[in-house]
């Protein structure tokens, strides 16, 4: 009788065992925080940031990993494929949501509203083509006359094919008729390397990665994609005359479908708090970044408008068929 009594107890454990495990609280270890592009871009700069916030506030590590390569596709496709626990998310800039997929569909193996889960949209910085301050051309009318005198002759760079700043330097030579090269760069750092060795012309990348160079003087901003409090005498398309505006970068957060509903709450609740934390704000702010909170639903919003707008954009002005 005994040791049917310690059978039964024995099956009730092992019975009783799992459901304790799966009862245990979100997280259960560290989370891997994936930024699908290179050290010192304005993503990166922003997520760690974050990420150190979030930390705190889910009293777990946050583990910041760059994964960059094909404008942000490479990174945000490991998160596609990555365990649906929520312990892998991903900080994307609008580049790998949106524009990839319309500029070079055939390098996008996933749907960024059906394969990913939005948890909400964190920060948001302005495009801007910059130039070195000793450039013969003071002013962004001056660089297109320069330029359309120097047909393929002024190489501009950006922080990767189907990243914002590639769509940028295509949309300026069909609002303008200028010949500016476009030229990938493996993220915001060695576009910027490459222009300050005077390899090429300028640039088109977040004012996230550029303010430092504006502020030192070793740039001067031509053309913004909005205006910015710290760089209010840099303009935007439309101030100069033209019918549209150059797009600009934001960063979202985001996780794996099919995630546990538990952990995409407690995911959800902690990064609305950090996005408004006010010592964040400030930080970011200084960097030339953003604090714009906005929810999980109007980030899947904001993806959906931004990829029908980027999609009619390029049909319109002959950037894709």
């Amino acid at each position: 009788m005994k040791r049917f009594a310690e059978r039964i107890l024995l099956a009730c454990a092992l019975i009783w065992l799992p459901a304790t495990a799966q009862a245990q609280p979100f997280p259960t270890g560290p989370i891997s925080l994936v930024v699908p592009l290179a050290p010192g871009d304005a993503a990166d700069i922003a997520a760690r940031a974050l990420g150190e916030e979030i930390s705190r506030l889910l009293k777990t590590p946050v583990l910041s990993i760059n994964r960059p390569g094909a404008g942000g596709a490479v990174g945000t496709n490991g998160v596609v494929q990555a365990r649906k626990d929520g312990h892998t998310i991903l900080f994307a800039q609008n580049s790998a949501l949106t524009f990839r997929a319309v500029l070079d569909p055939q390098s996008v193996t996933y749907d960024a509203l059906r394969d990913l889960v939005p948890l909400g949209t964190a920060s948001r910085t302005p495009s801007m083509l910059v130039v070195r301050s000793d450039a013969p051309y003071k002013n962004f009318a001056e660089l297109i006359e320069y330029s359309k005198k120097r047909p393929g002759q002024v190489r501009i760079g950006h922080p990767g094919s189907g990243s914002v700043g590639d769509f940028c330097v295509q949309l300026i030579n069909a609002l303008t008729g200028a010949e500016l090269v476009p030229i990938p760069y493996a993220g915001a750092a060695p576009a910027i390397a490459a222009l300050r060795g005077e390899h090429i012309e300028g640039v088109v990348l977040s004012l996230g990665a550029l303010s430092a160079h504006i502020k030192s003087g070793a740039f001067r901003g031509l053309v913004a994609s909005s205006r910015f409090p710290e760089f209010v005498d840099i303009p935007t398309m439309r101030e100069l005359g033209y019918q549209e505006e150059l797009f600009g970068i934001w960063f979202s957060f985001l996780a794996p479908a099919g995630i546990p509903e538990d952990a995409r709450k407690a995911l959800v609740g902690a990064i609305e708090q950090a996005v408004k934390a006010p010592a964040i704000t400030a930080r970011l702010a200084s960097l030339g970044i953003l604090q714009s909170y906005a929810t999980p639903e109007q980030t899947a919003a904001e993806i959906r408008a931004e990829f029908k707008r980027v999609g009619e954009m390029a049909r319109k002005t002959g950037l894709v068929k």
